[in-house]
């Protein structure tokens, strides 16, 4: 047997862009279960405030050039690549002219939440997805960071349930502190259905809050990771009554929690939810 895949999907990771701990562990992680034996992949948003020359970001040809539907909108993708030497890894960015090339990441100057967040989450959730069907690369296990990937698990239980890349998957999400303050669009919830869904399946999403978009992501994972030490209330009861597996808090340095659940995650029965 070949080494087991591991793919990360989050919105931010040091160097890169550091907004807050998730950078911080998305960085160590990875590192930490490549060198216990996973493949690793790692996926971000190239948001306008990442330094391509600093960083040697460069255009993969071969994954560019598709195009993810938003509103019966086509929205071009373009995939680039940067390595951590040290590490030994390489990070694929997801990027787009009209969604990511700004000088702030989620609020304007005056700190106003952008008004089109839910299109570029929606945006890199899809597009996170079809640039792993085009790697050709079929990840054991999945593990979603931060607010922004919180729909990839809804995608993989419905649209790509199915897919041949994703169909013996896990997905791990990590719960962390609320630093999400804003809310999205009211319309939210019905432009993230995608294929063959209903607004039936977005419905937990629907109130568009930090604690509406956990609770969605809750509801379609296969096991969730407490990432924080202070996570809100209504959150940790969304998790007690999902009956999921946890991953509990624990600032280990060498993750080797993180390695037993995800072993454990990889042979358990495929959870259902739709």
């Amino acid at each position: 047997m070949g080494k087991s895949k591991l793919l990360f999907i989050t919105h931010e990771m040091s160097p890169f862009l550091e907004l807050s701990k998730i950078s911080e562990i998305t960085r160590q992680l990875p590192q930490a279960m490549q060198e216990k034996g996973y493949e690793i992949r790692i996926l971000m948003p190239r948001f306008g405030n990442i330094n391509e020359r600093r960083n040697r970001l460069h255009e993969v040809i071969r994954l560019s050039g598709m195009n993810i539907i938003i509103n019966d909108n086509d929205n071009p993708l373009i995939i680039k690549v940067a390595s951590i030497p040290a590490a030994r890894m390489q990070v694929y960015f997801l990027d787009n002219e009209e969604y990511f090339q700004r000088k702030h990441v989620f609020e304007d100057k005056d700190g106003k939440f952008y008004a089109d967040n839910d299109e570029r989450m929606i945006f890199f959730c899809k597009g996170a997805l079809e640039t792993v069907k085009k790697l050709g690369w079929a990840p054991d296990v999945i593990h979603c960071h931060g607010w922004m990937s919180a729909l990839v698990p809804a995608y993989l239980k419905t649209t790509y349930k199915d897919d041949p890349t994703f169909k013996h998957s896990k997905v791990v999400y990590s719960i962390y502190e609320n630093d999400f303050k804003g809310q999205m669009n009211p319309d939210f919830a019905r432009k993230a259905v995608m294929g063959d869904m209903t607004e039936k399946h977005t419905e937990a999403f629907k109130a568009g809050t930090n604690t509406a978009l956990y609770e969605g992501a809750i509801q379609y994972s296969d096991a969730i990771v407490l990432g924080s030490e202070h996570i809100d209330e209504d959150v940790l009861n969304n998790v007690k009554n999902s009956q999921k597996s946890v991953l509990e808090f624990n600032s280990t340095a060498d993750f080797e929690n993180y390695y037993n659940f995800y072993d454990e995650i990889a042979n358990e029965e495929l959870v259902n939810v739709v």
